[in-house]
């Protein structure tokens, strides 16, 4: 499920430890924009020790913000934080297809020498014009590339553009392109952050907005934000019925102790992520 994107800054312990009690599809420890440059180190040890404990078999999925490709920060958040309870990494201010795979070489080089078993699902970040120009090819740049997001404040910056968030026809463009690219690339599309925080119906509108635009979900910088969004971008039907026939196929494996590993369903190849996904695709529809 990609309803909800929940950044959680990794130099806030107090924040990090009242996150395990939350329930957004997604939880995203941050070392970039919300940690200050004095504290990155300080934020992926404590995000490490985050990850460390996180059992991959249960909701939310765990990914890390790591920092940006022009940072020099790229290996050591890696290092740091690439272990067995990491479902994916979200990669910010991505500007073209070279950089994903660039950064997905470094994940898998590491992921190889740690024997690291599960696959770690990428997320980029589209908050410039480049960005915006190249989303289809960043979409499809590699198979681990499993939604985009919109990072809308970065691109208003990147465009010179001075105006409140609600001014739609000053971004409409970019954020009408991305959930078409990535559909195209057959992945889904994350929207930006709402950042007033009190604002529920502003929310509610931003996020109806979103979903008409073709998003599956958004991103949320306050847990206020998660159930309002989720009660939008409820499950359809085509999800269920894909949700059903997986659970399905996968029940001996994972229900019964009769592990198989992966199986074959409707020409393609579906594992354990694919169960914990089903699983909270009926879990959403159930509420």
């Amino acid at each position: 499920m990609f309803r909800s994107l929940l950044f959680i800054p990794g130099n806030n312990e107090r924040f990090l430890k009242k996150s395990i009690s939350l329930k957004p599809d997604i939880l995203c420890f941050d070392l970039e924009d919300s940690v200050p440059s004095n504290d990155k180190e300080l934020a992926r040890n404590l995000v490490a020790g985050h990850v460390a404990t996180h059992d991959e078999d249960k909701e939310p999925s765990i990914y890390v913000r790591i920092n940006s490709v022009d940072s020099g920060l790229v290996d050591g958040d890696l290092d740091r934080v690439l272990m067995k309870g990491l479902d994916g990494v979200v990669l910010p201010k991505i500007s073209n297809s070279q950089e994903v795979i660039q950064i997905i070489d470094k994940i898998e080089m590491i992921v190889s020498k740690r024997s690291i078993s599960a696959r770690i699902r990428i997320i980029p970040s589209i908050e410039t014009a480049k960005g915006v120009i190249n989303a289809n090819s960043i979409a499809s740049a590699h198979e681990n590339v499993v939604a985009l997001v919109f990072g809308v404040f970065d691109y208003l910056y990147d465009m010179n553009i001075d105006v409140e968030y609600d001014d739609h026809p000053s971004y409409n463009y970019a954020r009408s392109k991305i959930p078409v690219d990535a559909k195209a690339a057959g992945i889904e599309a994350m929207d930006g952050i709402w950042q007033e925080v009190n604002d529920l119906d502003g929310l509610i509108k931003d996020a109806t907005n979103a979903k008409k635009l073709g998003y599956s979900g958004k991103t949320l910088i306050h847990p206020l934000h998660i159930n309002p969004v989720h009660d939008i971008f409820r499950p359809t039907k085509k999800q269920i019925e894909w949700a059903e026939k997986v659970l399905a196929a996968l029940q001996d494996s994972f229900e019964k102790g009769n592990t198989r590993g992966a199986v074959l369903l409707d020409g393609k190849m579906i594992d354990a992520v694919h169960y914990k996904q089903a699983k909270a695709v009926i879990n959403a529809a159930k509420q």
